[in-house]
């Protein structure tokens, strides 16, 4: 066992020779040996066992791989190996000893997987020692301590062969006192990619370069002119500053060949904070934002490192393609949002960036694609759709990984990412140890799929969305030594979209029955999109009245994409939260326009006209909306003449407008009205108000004009009366003397013939009598209250004009 241990070109250690010599005697003395194997007692026997068994194996001391330089060697390097051993034991390591092991060159990808998946050491399988001075030893590794290592060895001193990825191991050897002998106690597998001379054909990579983050700002605006923008936190301050994680991105992906991959809600965002900008509080608080200066900074920053640079833009607030295909197409309006998202992207990009960026990508989360997603992401306008190998997976027995870009059918093209370059670099690496080995990995993937064929392929990494700032570490580091690696060369995502496809690859997308259900449970539900065209029902009915209603649509506009945000996974709460306040919010503001309630309201006489207030406590105007006033008692109440009238109106901001309808009564009693706005196109808007009206007594006013006027009517009959006796007098009087018609007692008559009234005269006389009697019971035209007339401060109503 320790001669197998014993590593080439080293001298023993006394301890060695010791045990060496310790074993000969035991082969050539069977009676000692049978002696020392005697049982022991049983309590001893079991607590040596269970030592035994702390301290053995190839995991009791954790290896450590810190850093690895260079990544990439070549033939005049010398390979630098640092980190740290731990003895995770409960006994001491005792002779300890690092050492460097080289394996031989792995053939294929899975070869690459099977190796890093190993976690104990396997004689045989995990190379040979290097030996020599190329390692570290320590007397002894006490239990729980770390002890830091630095080992150097040329590269010819390695013994390389041709152009391969070489399993490259840290080990530590040593002996413990229940197994005195030496063992290979801790064990840390690595890569090394080796490519002798500059390949004959190299792979075009392309790398996605994300720059999106979760929604921050909210619907709100301030009520000032300004519109000053509102963040529900100040987080994203946190991710732009110094050591932020989007900051780190910026800062490593500018000196990169890259295709940044941006969300425009991100940058409209951080352009907002770069003026006044406020953050929710407590209840409905807000405080002042004071990051302007981090804001400038990272957006300059941003500004220089894409200059010449390809970006794609993502549909504005990076929909949740997946769960719109899924959930929401049977919702009206979902498939608009996501098109108005897209429509924005560009403008938003070329505004705050200057750089005109490609639209026509869509990326489902993850690349997983089924026929739904894939006709989604198209909707809006798309016609390449970033999908991963693990989801269109090759089933064509190619014998090397084909080309990214894939035709799918309908002019779309699906452009496919390596699935496990796109994933190394997810978990936490945080950890050196923990980056380095992702960095050696992803490079020993990029060189082993190079040496698949001499054909030349053109090959995507996407990684995860929000990578953090110890995985952009990562990532940078491995992009960098791969862009100055001999196997690699780099290229913009919408070349490698158009290079030519592969004959043999799938073009098949799979089907819906074979989307992740992991991802299919972090999907947004039914609900959340039903809310969502419940806001934009409540959207639709709100601005229709607003003279300047951009001020409106716009902010929650983009609210509402927010709300579809990839970025919801695995945050239902979050998002639900979100999905409410803005609902909320749509509400409050549609509130700010309404009526003001009204007591009871006397109505004396026959007329009168009855003032109804509307308030608008919005910041701009409001119009195209009409009051109707309705009363549910019409044969006792009319409103205009008829059971309701309808007025239009128009309020300023900030103001309120006093609408007075025309009423008259035809009986005594209360009747109830109904005043509720409608938007011109006859939705309701608001609340109504109900209030009744009391028809009192006719006053002794009214009475006395009615007086008056059956006085006139009988005056006017006598009048006619009169005329038609002295008629009757004169046609008598033709055939008789002067003196008759003295007798008679009838006055002497000055009219002359021209002036008799014929029967019809008569008639129409007694229509203008009764009319003047009706225009004298009519009241005088009311005229309108003033602010203090309007008020009761009797209590017992509210007084109206008449």
């Amino acid at each position: 066992m320790a001669e197998a241990a014993d590593f080439q070109g080293m001298s023993p250690s006394p301890a060695r020779r010791w045990l060496r010599r310790t074993g000969a005697l035991l082969a050539g003395a069977p009676l000692l040996a049978g002696l020392l194997q005697l049982p022991a007692a049983a309590p001893s026997h079991a607590a040596g066992q269970d030592s035994l068994k702390a301290a053995s194996g190839s995991k009791t001391v954790a290896v450590a791989v810190d850093s690895l330089t260079p990544a990439v060697v070549g033939e005049d390097d010398t390979v630098t190996v640092s980190g740290t051993v731990t003895n995770n034991g409960k006994q001491t390591v005792t002779d300890a000893q690092v050492d460097l092991r080289l394996g031989s060159a792995l053939s294929t990808r899975s070869d690459i997987d099977t190796v890093a998946g190993r976690t104990d050491y396997q004689e045989g399988l995990d190379g040979s020692p290097v030996g020599g001075k190329y390692v570290e030893e320590f007397a002894k590794l006490t239990p729980g301590v770390s002890r830091s290592f630095s080992i150097s060895v040329p590269v010819d001193k390695l013994d390389l062969g041709g152009t391969g990825v070489y399993p490259f191991a840290v080990s530590l050897s040593g002996e413990t006192s229940a197994r005195p002998w030496n063992q290979v106690l801790g064990i840390q597998r690595t890569f090394l990619p080796w490519q002798a001379d500059e390949a004959d054909t190299k792979t075009r990579t392309t790398v996605l370069w994300p720059l999106i983050s979760t929604p921050h700002m909210t619907a709100q605006t301030g009520s000032d002119e300004s519109q000053t923008p509102v963040f529900h936190d100040d987080d994203l301050a946190e991710e732009i500053s110094p050591g932020g994680r989007l900051q780190q991105l910026v800062s490593l992906g500018k000196d990169l060949d890259v295709t940044w991959v941006i969300d425009p809600d991100l940058l409209a965002s951080v352009d907002a904070m770069t003026e006044s900008y406020r953050v929710q509080g407590e209840g409905d608080t807000t405080t002042a934002g004071t990051h302007q200066a981090v804001a400038n900074q990272w957006l300059a920053e941003l500004q220089e490192a894409v200059q010449d640079k390809e970006v794609v833009a993502l549909p504005f607030a990076d929909p949740d393609l997946a769960s719109l295909a899924h959930n929401g197409t049977n919702v009206t309006g979902s498939l608009s949002h996501l098109k108005e998202a897209t429509d924005v992207a560009s403008d938003t990009v070329e505004s705050v960036l200057h750089v005109e960026p490609t639209t026509d990508f869509a990326w489902p989360v993850n690349g997983a694609v089924d026929p739904s997603i894939v006709k989604v992401a198209t909707s809006a306008g798309a016609d390449k759709v970033i999908a991963r190998s693990d989801s269109l997976i090759e089933t064509g027995g190619l014998p090397y990984t084909p080309s990214a870009a894939r035709p799918i059918g309908g002019g779309t093209t699906a452009v496919v990412a390596d699935a496990r370059m796109s994933t190394l670099f997810q978990g936490n690496l945080t950890r050196a140890s923990s980056s380095t080995l992702a960095v050696q990995r992803f490079l020993a993937q990029s060189l082993a799929l190079n040496l698949q064929s001499d054909k030349q392929r053109s090959i995507v990494v996407a990684p995860q969305r929000m990578p953090t700032a110890s995985q952009a570490q990562a990532m940078a580091a491995a992009v960098t030594a791969l862009q100055g690696g001999a196997w690699s060369e780099s290229q913009e995502l919408t070349a490698a979209a158009t290079a030519k496809p592969d004959s043999g690859a799938t073009t098949k997308v799979p089907a819906a029955s074979r989307y992740p259900s992991s991802l299919r449970k972090q999907e947004l539900p039914r609900s959340a999109f039903e809310q969502i065209a419940t806001t934009q029902d409540k959207l639709d009915n709100f601005k229709v009245i607003l003279s300047n209603e951009d001020r409106v649509v716009t902010p929650f506009g983009r609210a509402m994409n927010r709300e579809m945000s990839t970025s919801w996974r695995g945050r239902s709460g979050e998002a639900a939260d979100y999905r409410n306040d803005v609902e909320a919010y749509i509400d409050s503001l549609a509130g700010q326009v309404t009526l003001i309630d009204k007591s009871e309201t006397k109505l004396s006489g026959r007329s009168a006209t009855i003032p109804v207030t509307v308030q608008n406590n919005l910041v701009q105007g409001v119009e195209h909306l009409v009051l109707r006033l309705t009363s549910t008692s019409p044969r006792r109440l009319e409103i205009g003449g008829e059971s309701y009238y309808e007025q239009d109106v128009s309020v300023s901001g900030g103001h309120s407008q006093s609408v007075k309808f025309p009423t008259s009564a035809q009986a005594n009693g209360q009747a109830t009205v109904i005043a509720q706005l409608y938007t011109e196109d006859g939705q309701k808007y608001g609340a109504p108000v109900t209030f009744d009206v009391k028809v009192t007594e006719f006053t002794a006013t009214v009475m006395l004009v009615i007086g008056g006027g059956f006085l006139l009517l009988v005056l006017a009959g006598f009048r006619m009366y009169t005329q038609r006796k002295r008629a009757a007098a004169r046609d008598g009087g033709e055939d008789g003397s002067q003196e008759t018609s003295e007798a008679d007692g009838g006055p002497e008559n000055p009219e002359g013939p021209e002036d008799r009234l014929s029967p019809e005269d008569v008639l129409q006389e007694e229509s203008r009598a009764g009319t003047r009697a009706d225009a004298s019971e009519q009241p005088s035209d009311p005229t309108p209250d003033t602010a203090a007339e309007s008020a009761d401060p009797s209590g017992t109503g509210e007084r109206v004009d008449r």
